[in-house]
């Protein structure tokens, strides 16, 4: 009896060992598999933050590109407006070549070109925009020393500029012409005529053509004009003393003498005339030389 007692006794022990082995065996994968599932969800956290992160990142610099960009694309857009105004503007003033005798090239700011009448000197390679004729005469109308025409050239002769006794105007955007008066006992009333040209710049030159003292001289003192031209060769039209009179009539700022001799003289230029051309404000133009209109 005692034996069996002892052996129940060591059965219960060896089942009670083998329980709590069991129960120690669950409980401590219980925990090991919390803790894996803990340290998962802590790794998924973890990879859910760093994927918004970087999402986030990337929609940020993608947000600053296209902000970089259009900031880029405002600063080229109002660079090249710029740049257009500049080029709009580009030159300022007209630039005056004399050519001799009555002739004369214009090239405005917009580069445009004008002839007034051609007969003497070099430079008509330029191709025109514009052709200006004070009258019919030969050394005022030999269009054909200008060696080409843009398209679109226009020309005005005292036959569009002088109609039925009316002086007319023409606004051309780079220039606006206005016929004025041109006469003496050599030049038709009624077939000539000078020029006043305003260019974009406001400066204005006045053209006298082939003339004498004219009763709108007067009048043009109100204009304030900047250039004039007065011809002066003394067979013709007025001589010079009579042109200096009409340059302080007209009173512009700046008095140039020109068809200061005859056609018949090949250099279209006479030094000494212009030299006694006592006027306000006097510039002398030798063939070939340029004047800014500023």
């Amino acid at each position: 009896m005692k034996r069996m007692i002892e052996n129940n006794t060591m059965k219960t022990a060896i089942i009670m060992l083998l329980l709590g082995c069991l129960l120690f065996f669950f409980t401590a994968c219980g925990k090991k598999t919390d803790g894996a599932k803990k340290a998962e969800d802590t790794a998924g956290a973890t990879e859910t933050v760093t994927e918004a992160d970087t999402s986030g990142q990337a929609a940020s610099e993608k947000d600053g590109t296209e902000q970089t960009k259009t900031e880029a694309d405002e600063t080229t857009e109002v660079t090249e407006d710029t740049s257009e105004k500049e080029e709009g503007n580009a030159g300022g003033a007209p630039t005056l070549l004399y050519q001799g005798h009555a002739s004369i090239r214009i090239t405005t700011s917009e580069g445009k070109v004008i002839y007034v009448d051609p007969f003497r000197g070099d430079g008509y390679d330029v191709p025109a925009d514009l052709i200006l004729m004070t009258h019919g005469h030969a050394d005022h109308t030999n269009t054909a020393l200008i060696e080409k025409q843009n398209e679109g050239c226009q020309t005005i002769s005292w036959k569009e500029a002088l109609v039925d006794g009316e002086y007319k105007s023409f606004d051309l955007g780079y220039v606006k012409v206005d016929a004025v008066e041109a006469y003496n006992e050599n030049h038709d009333e009624r077939y000539c005529v000078g020029y006043i040209l305003t260019f974009s710049n406001g400066i204005t030159l006045y053209l006298s053509g082939d003339t004498s003292t004219t009763q709108a001289m007067v009048g043009l003192a109100e204009r304030n004009l900047d250039y004039a031209f007065f011809c002066c060769d003394g067979v013709y039209n007025m001589n010079v003393a009579e042109a200096a009179e009409c340059a302080r009539t007209v009173g512009a700022k700046h008095n140039i003498p020109y068809h200061m001799v005859p056609s018949s003289n090949l250099d279209g230029f006479d030094q000494s005339v212009a030299e006694s051309f006592d006027a306000p404000g006097r510039i002398i133009l030798q063939p070939g030389e340029e004047l800014v209109l500023e």
